[in-house]
């Protein structure tokens, strides 16, 4: 089967009669993308910046992205929370997504041992996504935030793509750590963001931050804590959606977990 990376320059190529079934895209840029007269019978998308934006996604001339939106909330209640703009609405968010996260952490523990570290399809495992968010807390709100120059613990999961950017991997551990020290790690990275919110202010809110990853554009401490909230929910839903194949038997292609991306 033939692959094509970055280093192939496919933008504005014109596909006609071209038979893609089966095809997989990967960080892929498909924005703008026109199709006409396809088949897309079973076709999975997952695209969690859908929302981000004035954009639209259009199946057969209707944006489909309210309908998306208000499906994802209703499955997650509280989810609808993650973009609140204040004290009291962060509070919220993060109180929900805690209670969130505890359940399906029960669910995994309930589920047979050795669940956690089980890959479906090449993503991140259970255990692997809980190392992520521990990650993106550290860049989000230590880096960001509170302007730590070395925020990261070294358990923290870098995904590839910030690693092919040539980012500083040299805190993180090349191993896997146990998993009874992954949770309790991340039960104090919880604990942390749930003291900052507590405590923060609107003129706090309002202060302004430089983006970790391109310091050229601002940011403000509340885009940063809306990053953390739609990093929590987005991971949340790839965990849930890998439980319920593991769950169901029906994951495709399951193995053990490896350098994979969630």
């Amino acid at each position: 089967m033939a692959t094509f990376t970055q280093s192939d320059d496919l933008r504005g190529a014109e596909f006609v009669a071209a038979d893609l079934h089966g095809a997989r895209f990967v960080e892929s840029d498909l924005s703008g993308v026109v199709m006409r007269g396809v088949d897309v019978g079973k076709a999975d998308i997952d695209a969690p910046w859908l929302s981000n934006g004035e954009s639209f996604f259009r199946v057969n001339g209707i944006d489909v992205i309210p309908y998306v939106e208000a499906e994802l909330d209703r499955r997650f209640p509280g989810r609808e929370l993650r973009r609140a703009g204040d004290p009291d609405g962060l509070r919220e968010a993060w109180a929900a997504l805690e209670r969130t996260w505890a359940a399906t952490v029960d669910r995994a523990a309930a589920m047979p041992v050795g669940t956690v570290d089980v890959s479906v399809d090449g993503e991140w495992s259970f255990a692997q996504t809980l190392r992520h968010l521990v990650h993106a807390t550290d860049v989000w709100l230590g880096r960001a935030i509170l302007e730590l120059e070395q925020p990261f613990h070294p358990i923290g999961q870098m995904d590839t793509a910030t690693k092919n950017d040539g980012a500083d991997t040299s805190a993180l551990t090349t191993t896997e750590p146990a998993y009874a020290e992954v949770l309790e790690v991340r039960a104090g990275h919880v604990a942390t963001v749930r003291d900052f919110v507590a405590a923060v202010t609107p003129e706090q809110l309002a202060e302004a931050r430089k983006n970790p990853h391109a310091p050229e554009y601002p940011e403000t401490v509340l885009s940063c804590l809306h990053v953390i909230l739609e990093e929590e929910w987005e991971h949340h839903r790839y965990a849930v959606r890998d439980l319920d194949a593991i769950s169901s038997g029906q994951a495709g292609q399951v193995a053990d977990a490896g350098d994979a991306e969630g």
